[in-house]
C-alpha cells in the first residue's frame, strides 16, 4: 500500500540535522521523493548512511546556503527540472543563542535572523512558484514554543522565531486562493544531542522525541490537510 506522501516532491532544509534526519526519515518512510540542500558534510553523510538502500534513490542532497535565495532558488530549480514538482517545503534550518539585550551584540542578533527567519523567507520564495503554478503546495515551518509568548533571556532567538510566526502567518493569508497551505509547529525543548550537551543536568522526561514533531510535520504536509492553513501547532 502507497504511503500517504507516495509520489510527493519535498524539499526539507535543514534535513541532515538532529530534527531534519527524523523528518527525513519520516518523508521517506511515508513515499515521498526528499530533495535536502545541507551546509555539512559530516551530517549529510551520517543521514546518507541511516537512510534503506531501497530509498536512496528518493533522496537528493546538494550543498547549498540556504539564507542565500540565489542559491536556494537554483536548488528549487534544479529539483523541478528533474522531477517536474515542488509538492512540500519543510524549512527547519534553525539555531539557538542565549544572552539578553544588554548581553547580544550585532553579530549574533543578525545570526539568529539570518539563521531562523532569513532561511524561512528564502527557502519559502523558492518553492512558491511552482507550487502557485501547480494550484498545491505544503509548507511546514519549525518555530518554537518557547517564543509564545515572547521571552527574555534569549531575545535574538525570541525575536528571530517570533518573526517566524509572523511570516508563517501572513504568507498562510498570501496563498489561501492559490492551494498552498502554510503552517508552523511549535516545539518545546527537543530531545537533541545539541541539547543533552548543553543542559546534562536537566530532567529530560519532559523533553519531546524529533520523531514526534516529523509525525507532525508529516501530518500537515499531507493532501488531507488542505484546509489546515495559517495554523500554530505547539508539541
Amino acid at each position: 500500500m502507497p504511503g500517504p506522501l507516495a509520489g510527493r516532491v519535498a524539499v526539507i532544509t535543514g534535513g541532515t540535522g538532529a530534527l531534519g534526519q527524523a523528518v527525513t526519515l519520516r518523508f521517506l518512510a511515508d513515499g515521498a521523493i526528499v530533495a535536502v540542500p545541507y551546509a555539512v558534510q559530516a551530517e549529510r553523510d551520517r543521514l546518507y548512511e541511516r537512510v534503506a538502500a531501497a530509498d536512496r534513490d528518493r533522496l537528493v542532497m546538494g550543498p547549498v546556503d540556504v539564507g542565500d535565495l540565489a542559491a536556494m532558488a537554483a536548488f528549487a530549480a534544479s529539483t523541478v527540472a528533474a522531477r517536474r514538482k515542488i509538492d512540500v517545503l519543510v524549512a527547519g534550518v534553525g539555531g539557538y543563542a542565549g544572552g539578553s539585550l544588554l548581553e547580544t551584540d550585532a553579530e549574533t542578533w543578525k545570526r539568529m535572523l539570518d539563521l531562523n527567519l532569513t532561511t524561512a523567507f528564502s527557502a519559502a520564495k523558492a518553492v512558491l512558484p511552482p507550487m502557485i503554478g501547480a494550484r498545491y503546495g505544503r509548507i511546514v515551518i519549525v518555530a518554537s514554543r518557547a517564543v509564545v509568548p515572547p521571552a527574555g533571556g534569549f531575545i535574538a532567538y525570541t525575536v528571530a522565531k517570533a518573526g517566524v510566526i509572523a511570516f508563517t502567518q501572513a504568507l498562510a493569508q498570501e496563498t489561501r486562493e492559490h492551494g498552498v497551505t502554510v503552517n508552523a509547529v511549535l516545539p518545546s525543548t527537543m530531545d537533541t544531542p545539541a541539547n543533552r550537551a548543553a543542559m546534562p543536568n536537566a530532567d529530560r522526561s519532559g523533553w519531546v522525541p524529533v520523531e514526534s514533531v516529523a509525525d507532525a510535520i508529516a501530518v500537515l504536509a499531507r493532501e488531507a490537510s488542505a484546509h489546515i492553513t495559517g495554523t500554530l501547532l505547539a508539541i
